[in-house]
C-alpha cells in the first residue's frame, strides 16, 4: 500500500474513531444543561422583547447598553489574547473591536423593527438548530483546535433552521409566491447568515482559546458572558444591514 494512501486510512479511521466516540455519550449527558440555558434564554428573551415593543430610544439605549458590556468583554479578551504581543498590536485589536461592534450595533438601531425581528430570529434559529443537531448528531469537529464542540452536523442544522426560519418571514411579507425561485432565494440567504454567524462564534472562540478563558464573563447562566450570547448576532446584524441598504429592491 502506498503511503498517502496509508496516510489517508489513518485520518479516516481517526474520524470515525472521534465521530462514534461522539455517538457514544448519551443524550441525555449531552443536554444536561439545556434547562439553564432554556431559563436564561427565556429571560434574555424577555428584556429583548420588551425593548423591541418599547421601540425608539428604549430599543436604541438596550442595543447601547447591550454593546458596550460585549466590548468591555471582547477588549478585556483581546488584551489577555495579547499578553505576550506589543502595546501596538493590542491597540489595534481594540480598535477592531469597537468598530466591529459598533457597526454591528448601528445597524440594528438603523434596521426596521420587522427586519431586526428576523436577524433575532434566524440567529436563534442557528444556535438552536446546531445545538440540538450537533449534540443529538455528534460527529467530525469543524475546527476541534478552536472550538471543540461544533461538529459538521450542527452547522448543517443551523443551516437548515435559519433558512427555514428565512423562508417563514418572507411567506409572510409575499404568500404562495414564496414557494418559488426567490423562495430558494430567502432560504439561501437565511442558511448563508447561519455560516456568518457560525464564522462570529469561531472567531470569539479562538479570542478565547488565546486569552485561556472558557467565557467572555460569568454575568448569563448556561450562557457565559454578553459577548458569548451575541458572537453570531453581530457579524449577521452588518451582512443583514448591508443586504437591506445596499441590495434590497
Amino acid at each position: 500500500m502506498a503511503a498517502g494512501e496509508l496516510a489517508e486510512n489513518r485520518k479516516r479511521d481517526r474520524v470515525k474513531a472521534l465521530a462514534m466516540r461522539a455517538m457514544a455519550v448519551p443524550l441525555s449527558v449531552r443536554t444536561s444543561d439545556l434547562p439553564k440555558r432554556a431559563a436564561s434564554a427565556v429571560v434574555m428573551l424577555a428584556l429583548a422583547g420588551t425593548a423591541l415593543w418599547l421601540g425608539g430610544l428604549w430599543f436604541d439605549g438596550f442595543v447601547i447598553l447591550v454593546a458596550a458590556i460585549c466590548l468591555f468583554e471582547a477588549v478585556r479578551l483581546i488584551r489577555r489574547a495579547g499578553r505576550a504581543a506589543s502595546t501596538a498590536l493590542v491597540l489595534f485589536g481594540c480598535a477592531v473591536a469597537i468598530l466591529y461592534v459598533g457597526a454591528a450595533s448601528a445597524m440594528l438601531i438603523e434596521l426596521p423593527i420587522p427586519v431586526v425581528l428576523g436577524v433575532i430570529a434566524i440567529v436563534i434559529a442557528t444556535d438552536t438548530g446546531a445545538y440540538f443537531s450537533g449534540r443529538s448528531i455528534g460527529g467530525p469537529k469543524i475546527a476541534p483546535r478552536i472550538s471543540p464542540s461544533k461538529t459538521w452536523a450542527g452547522l448543517g442544522g443551523g443551516m437548515v433552521a435559519a433558512g427555514l426560519v428565512s423562508l417563514g418571514f418572507f411567506y409572510s411579507n409575499v404568500g404562495e409566491r414564496a414557494f418559488s425561485l426567490m423562495g430558494a432565494g430567502a432560504f439561501a440567504v437565511g442558511a448563508g447568515l447561519a455560516v456568518v454567524a457560525q464564522a462570529g462564534d469561531f472567531l470569539e472562540s479562538w479570542f478565547k482559546r488565546k486569552a485561556g478563558m472558557k467565557d467572555s464573563s460569568n454575568l448569563i447562566p448556561g450562557h457565559g458572558g454578553v459577548f458569548d450570547r451575541v458572537d453570531g448576532m453581530l457579524p449577521v446584524a452588518i451582512v443583514a444591514g448591508l443586504l437591506w441598504f445596499f441590495a434590497h429592491p
